[in-house]
């Protein structure tokens, strides 16, 4: 019997704001999760007093101001402005590559020094076509940012050799010639005060909701209960991978509880070598600007993706992007299906990307 006009699958960002729309729309929907909470990976666990980022670290930024406004009539977001450090064998160094990054490298002090340092470099590496990421990445920044800031964590990040990657995986590299840290360009970036979950629970208020509900356990039964589907899970796995699976990378999280109020005193710091096994450490408190008397913090360790195991990266080469297409073309021919979302579209999004999406949907 048919009681909601949308059967949601997946509580995660794009779920819970398609939910939010649809019921202003004066449309009823029923939101599903085979996860024990709300929020997808944008989902905030409370240990110690501290919002700890459960799936990674999550910073909401936008240049629209429409979202922004949007995720602000549910929750306020504090000032937090993101920056990263780098840590290359014990030494520090600012991110994106910016003056100060250049300083720490060569003791440049002008914007014209770091440039013919870097032409210099770039100028030796001499790669017209590069071939793989890493002549993409000399050719680009040269071999001092390349073996410091680059190589390490990439290879880390992506589980083979930087000649093994294709060259587009850095089309460009962020350079700035200012001392300037701030991570993004947008107009506004912060985290929600009191964490994510509060977020998504705004946007979920009064909407009919499962947990430990995988659609594909009941999915006949389920299907029947709506008149449409919104689907945000694997695209593949909806087509019962019909055409094969598409590849994925995986995140390893290791959360330590620490008898310290500050470990790091930065929310995020990269390791950039090849030596430490994990590619970073995300210190929560930071997020909230915590006081708390401990600390959380966790480290990040890639891995290869196997059945059982969180998705985190989309692997989007030559033969992946093709099978995604074949899936792609019999959505297309859905009429009650809407797929969408990191998994259901086999694309990498931002936060504010999802909510843009979902906004600009005609009700």
């Amino acid at each position: 019997m048919i009681k909601y006009d949308y059967l949601i699958v997946g509580a995660g960002l794009f779920g819970a704001t398609f939910a939010y729309q649809a019921k202003q729309a004066g449309k009823r929907c029923l939101v599903i999760d085979k996860r024990s909470h709300l929020g997808g990976n944008v989902y905030c666990e409370n240990i110690e007093g501290i919002n700890v980022h459960k799936y990674g670290a999550h910073i909401f930024h936008t240049s629209n101001q429409k979202v922004w406004y949007f995720v602000n009539s549910f929750i306020p977001f504090n000032r937090y402005t993101h920056s990263v450090l780098a840590n290359y064998k014990g030494k520090i160094y600012n991110l994106p590559f910016n003056m100060n990054t250049f300083y720490q490298l060569w003791k440049t002090v002008t914007p014209k020094q770091a440039k013919d340092k870097i032409k210099e470099q770039t100028k030796k590496a001499n790669f017209l076509n590069p071939k793989n990421l890493k002549e993409q990445a000399l050719s680009l920044v040269g071999n001092d940012i390349y073996k410091k800031l680059i190589e390490g964590y990439t290879e880390k990040q992506w589980g083979r050799k930087a000649t093994e990657l294709p060259s587009f995986i850095i089309k460009r590299l962020p350079v700035r010639f200012t001392y300037d840290n701030n991570y993004y360009n947008d107009l506004y970036q912060g985290i929600p005060i009191g964490g994510y979950n509060k977020l998504i629970e705004g946007m979920l208020k009064d909407i009919d909701f499962r947990l430990c509900c995988n659609f594909f356990d009941k999915r006949e039964e389920l299907t029947k209960l709506a008149k449409n589907i919104v689907f945000t899970g694997r695209i593949d796995e909806y087509y019962d991978f019909k055409y094969g699976k598409l590849e994925y990378r995986s995140l390893r999280f290791v959360e330590k509880i620490l008898k310290t109020d500050n470990f790091q005193g930065h929310s995020v710091i990269n390791y950039t070598d090849k030596e430490t096994p994990f590619t970073r450490i995300i210190e929560h408190k930071h997020f909230e600007f915590g006081t708390q008397p401990k600390t959380v913090i966790t480290e990040e360790y890639p891995l290869v993706w196997k059945e059982g195991r969180e998705i985190y990266y989309p692997i989007n080469d030559e033969r992946n992007n093709a099978l995604y297409e074949k899936y792609r073309q019999i959505s297309r021919e859905e009429k009650n299906v809407i797929f969408g979302g990191r998994l259901a579209e086999y694309k990498y999004y931002d936060m504010n990307q999802i909510i843009e999406k979902v906004l600009n949907y005609k009700f």
